[in-house]
């Protein structure tokens, strides 16, 4: 049997309960028996004898100490209340260490400022949520924060925007390292997404419709997008299914959605191609065709680019056919 993941929550006076939560959900829930993988999810501090007050009258019980992210495959660092809290110095010591062992670290919200207290931002990519951007560039300058992104990586760090893009960070981390049908999986037990497009951009200002009409027309033609993701769609056929022109198609679009139709659409056609890839024996140039890229090289350098690898070794990695399982015939891309 696979031994389980092993996920490290670090946890210190000051996190934020709703992250602690997100990181519990995600990666501290059995669903083994849904074919979900197994994780085992740890509460590290500095002391595991003595509860971490969080904010509500809420109180995190830790169950190793600091020690233990020596062994962990992933380490958490939940956001905090006060954004400025000082971590303790165990704490970033520890951090420290396991990035340079090559442990991946990932900061939720105002995790972020954890980690660049420690240093391990300076000189690297790095996001937060977007009310905190100015407050991490004057505390830390040397982090070169992006303000659009709903979360980020560089040098095996990722940090994420605000609240809700603490899940999806974490559903992605899921995703990178057990495949999308993991974190579908948990997605679907959650009743979330199991990702978004676009960047937090759209958070910040989001335009309301003009009318609930036009929110409802837009809402219809992703939904037949999704449907046909294995016909050639253009901007301008679902800009004419929404009665819109080009331009204002994708302006109504990008400010609903976050990301540009295309953008969006290549999304689409990549989780399209990974369930296939994970659930089928469908040859590559079939699974091209199915989600919608037309050719088994232009899939292949979508993959590159955007998941690093490539579909084969993408179906090694993540298969959960049987041996002899497959889908046939029908002209969806994937089975809904």
């Amino acid at each position: 049997m696979k031994p389980a993941y092993r996920v490290a929550l670090v946890a210190f006076p000051g996190i934020r309960a709703f992250d602690v939560s997100v990181i519990t959900e995600v990666w501290g829930t059995d669903r083994t028996d849904r074919g979900a993988p197994a994780f085992d999810l740890r509460r590290a501090a500095t002391d595991r004898t003595t509860p971490i007050p969080m904010r509500g009258g809420l109180a995190l019980l830790p169950d190793r100490t600091l020690s233990w992210l020596s062994r962990a495959d992933l380490i958490l660092v939940p956001g905090l209340d006060d954004h400025l809290t000082p971590a303790p110095a165990p704490v970033l010591d520890a951090l420290r260490r396991a990035h340079a062992r090559g442990t991946t670290l990932a900061a939720l919200c105002g995790g972020a400022f954890t980690l660049a207290q420690a240093g391990l931002l300076d000189d690297r990519r790095a996001i937060t949520h977007w009310g905190l951007i100015d407050l991490l560039r004057t505390h830390h300058p040397r982090v070169n924060v992006v303000p659009d992104a709903l979360f980020i990586e560089d040098d095996n760090i990722w940090t994420a925007a605000g609240t809700a893009a603490g899940i999806d960070l974490c559903l992605h981390l899921v995703r990178r390292s057990h495949g999308a049908e993991a974190a579908a999986t948990i997605a679907r037990s959650m009743v979330t997404a199991p990702f978004r497009t676009g960047t937090q951009a759209q958070f910040i200002e989001h335009p309301t419709p003009r009318t609930d009409r036009d929110a409802d027309t837009l809402a219809a033609v992703r939904e037949h997008a999704l449907r046909h993701l294995h016909e050639p769609l253009t901007v301008a056929d679902l800009a004419a299914r929404a009665g819109m022109s080009a331009r204002s198609f994708a302006r109504h679009f990008t400010a609903e959605t976050g990301a540009t139709p295309l953008r969006w659409l290549l999304d689409q056609r990549i989780a399209a191609a990974q369930k296939l890839l994970e659930r089928t024996d469908l040859p590559m140039p079939e699974v091209a065709r199915r989600a919608g890229f037309g050719s088994e090289v232009t899939m292949r350098q979508h993959f590159a680019s955007r998941l690093a690898t490539s579909p084969r070794a993408y179906r090694t990695a993540f298969s959960t056919r049987s041996a002899t399982g497959s889908v046939a015939g029908g002209s969806s891309p994937i089975a809904r």
